[in-house]
């Protein structure tokens, strides 16, 4: 197999600004809907319902704590990448109802297209080096330390929040959500293949 090049400065730029409009667009339905996600946008969702701070703040705010985390597990350029798409989401996740407001989205389309959107857009902040970092970040950590695996902590964690969320939020929408879940999940277990990309 070919050794996969490494992205120039304008293919990094071109792919987080395409990733964080995609990602934008996800949270703007999913906080509209009143779904709940995984992981840090969960948290984030739940927080923003619960106290009226708007998600962006709430976002960005959860995950500053674990840029350095991000930084001593995956180095400078990782950690600098991903608090980039941290910031620029917050930001254009705060300006996008401004920009593009609904009316109304059938559930079962908005959990489709939110957890869709999610998953490209993580595909391809992570193929230019960067994440949305936030909790997983933990994981990982976790996983170097006790050998714990990741993914099973990351599950854990997401059967927690959702079970606060039962708490929260009414159950078609607790359903929904999980929709949405399970696509982003499988979207990035079908397409989250370095064995396969090639950049070029």
């Amino acid at each position: 197999m070919s050794q996969a090049a490494e992205h120039s400065a304008i293919e990094d730029i071109q792919g987080i600004a395409f990733g964080v409009c995609m990602a934008a667009v996800g949270i703007h339905i999913l906080t509209f809907m009143g779904f709940v996600a995984g992981q840090t946008a969960g948290v984030a969702a739940l927080i923003s319902y619960t106290t009226g701070m708007s998600f962006s703040l709430a976002y960005f705010l959860i995950s500053l704590p674990f840029m350095l985390l991000a930084y001593k597990r995956m180095g400078h350029e990782f950690a600098l990448k991903t608090l980039l798409c941290v910031t620029l989401l917050s930001l254009t996740t705060a300006i996008l109802p401004q920009w593009i407001s609904f009316q109304r989205i059938d559930p079962a389309f908005a959990a489709i297209l939110y957890g869709s959107l999610f998953g490209i857009a993580a595909l391809a902040v992570v193929r230019h080096g960067g994440s949305f970092g936030g909790i997983s970040v933990l994981w990982l950590w976790l996983q170097d330390r006790s050998g714990f695996p990741a993914g099973y902590a990351q599950l854990l964690f997401d059967l927690v929040l959702f079970a606060v969320a039962a708490l929260i939020i009414p159950l078609n929408l607790l359903l929904w959500s999980f929709l949405g879940a399970a696509i982003f999940n499988l979207f990035l277990a079908i397409n989250h293949r370095r064995d396969r990309y090639i950049a070029t």
